[in-house]
């Protein structure tokens, strides 16, 4: 099948005219930092945006597609996106330019009949490209197309039929720009697929296997390992600097409130403490020979099970439907809310667990909260956090990270409630700075509840773990800072956790 291209020159070649030339410089001045990372990589096959979140990295990637269109060296742009944020990103197009996306879904007869007309940038997610791939493999063969991953760790895995797609287009993309303020953050090897994307593996190497080997979370290293695995995560920056560029809040020079974070540790309620402890022993024996000789951040079998104990120190409800005590950290989450409402404050709740923001909701009627979650459509879930945004009747919001923690800004919030999480970095990271980020002007506050003596406080141990490994990778931190903050026994210290009052 034949494509119509839409470049400006092609469409005068086929005697086709525009009502009028699009407009192709931005509406709104971009910050020092955003111009200087177009600057940088605006003459580049491939780049990557690495800017920490709530820097501004859609505003970036705008201001470069516009260049790209105004400057010919694409015909049209492909904007790839989760399924949450197309219609943020409509919005921001239309805020930051005068192009009007369309929007490739579903319907393939529609998505053909898009591709055959004038369009300079689609707004499409990126289960959309993997069921569509052989009509956008032929309009690629056509046009000129840029290409813009949005989240791009949403390739992390390579072995997915989703990465193995995007890698396969790669080499037909005539630009490509990818994304993400959390290029490494649960696993330092997330990132190898989402630059095999950019350059087919030529900085990182041609094998995931070998990079994933070497770049993994120690389990139970001592100083000296610890410090090779340092330097090892050191280089990783190194290998794709030509091609990356990265800010944080702090290098950008924005000056953000004050963000602090705290910590309430809670005692399980009588009979909750019953049942962790109940849940605790059996899976200690279930895990006695595994925790020898498994990789704990690699073996999913034994994170599910792990799960089992955050859901009983969170709510037990959500494993045993008779329970009905009030679980420990009900009445602090009730405290917190309270205060900051009086004080004319909004806050968003955050809970890994879909049946959780349904109960939590059930429970704080007195605040007529809005919910966001996996199990609710795309436009209820727009709808619920335009309310949030909007009302100032509506003061609490109640999400999971996997529904709402990228590419939203909910500064009207200036708190983020942790109920419970799970163990992955990238969610309590993005989550939290949903509130954190350009717009807002109040000091913000992030809590995380977790229940004392419990799998919540080796999940805080693992997170921070993550973290400083993530730091490392992605250049905000040098290998001596590393070394002196890194905790590399997580499979001992898990082990202490299942052996409690023993």
């Amino acid at each position: 099948m034949g494509y119509f291209c839409p470049s400006r020159r092609r469409i005068a070649s086929v005697g086709f005219r525009l009502r009028r030339p699009p407009r192709l410089n931005p509406k709104h001045q971009a910050y020092p930092y955003q111009l200087d990372a177009v600057r940088a990589v605006m003459s580049l096959p491939y780049a990557a945006v690495f800017h920490e979140q709530g820097l501004g990295k859609t505003k970036i990637a705008i201001d470069l597609i516009l260049f790209w269109l105004s400057q010919d060296v694409v015909d049209t742009v492909f904007i790839v996106t989760k399924k949450i944020l197309v219609k943020n990103w409509v919005d921001e197009l239309a805020d930051h330019s005068w192009i009007t996306p369309s929007i490739l879904s579903d319907d393939r007869r529609a998505n053909s009949a898009f591709l055959n007309s004038p369009v300079l940038v689609y707004v499409l997610n990126y289960e959309v490209l993997a069921t569509n791939y052989e009509l956008i493999r032929d309009f690629l063969r056509t046009c000129r197309v840029g290409a813009v991953l949005d989240e791009s760790q949403k390739i992390k895995n390579p072995g997915t039929r989703l990465a193995r797609c995007f890698h396969s287009l790669s080499s037909g993309f005539e630009r490509r720009l990818i994304m993400t303020g959390t290029p490494s953050a649960n696993r330092p090897h997330d990132i190898w697929s989402q630059v095999k994307f950019l350059d087919d593996g030529v900085a990182l190497g041609g094998s995931y296997e070998e990079f994933r080997d070497s770049h993994d979370l120690p389990q139970d290293a001592g100083r000296s390992e610890i410090s090779a695995y340092g330097q090892r995560l050191a280089k990783i920056m190194d290998a794709i600097r030509g091609f990356s560029v990265r800010e944080t809040k702090k290098t950008a020079g924005i000056q953000l409130p004050t963000k602090t974070i705290r910590t309430h540790l809670i005692d399980l309620a009588p009979r909750q403490a019953e049942m962790y402890r109940s849940y605790r022993d059996q899976l200690a024996l279930e895990l006695q020979d595994e925790l020898t000789d498994r990789i704990l951040d690699d073996a999913e079998a034994i994170l599910k099970r792990l799960l089992r104990l955050v859901q009983c120190a969170s709510n037990p409800g959500l494993i045993d439907k008779g329970y009905s005590e009030r679980p420990g950290k009900l009445p602090k989450l009730l405290a917190l809310l309270d205060a900051a409402v009086e004080s004319g404050e909004k806050l968003v709740v955050w809970t890994r667990f879909v049946d959780n923001v349904e109960w939590l909701a059930e429970r704080l009627t007195k605040h007529a909260p809005n919910k966001v979650h996996g199990a609710m459509t795309i436009s209820d879930r727009n709808a619920s956090i335009a309310a949030f945004k909007s009302a100032s009747e509506c003061r609490v919001l109640i999400a999971t990270p996997g529904a709402a923690k990228e590419g939203l800004t909910l500064t009207v919030a200036n708190h983020a409630i942790f109920y419970d999480r799970g163990f992955s970095l990238d969610d309590y990271l993005q989550a939290q700075d949903r509130i954190h980020r350009i717009s807002q002007h109040k000091e913000c506050f992030v809590h995380n509840l977790m229940a004392s003596g419990t799998i919540d406080e080796w999940v805080d141990e693992l997170l921070n773990a993550k973290h400083r490994a993530a730091q490392l990778a992605q250049g905000d931190i040098g290998p001596t800072e590393f070394d002196s903050n890194f905790a590399g026994d997580l499979r001992e210290s898990l082990a202490e956790v299942l052996a409690a009052g023993e």
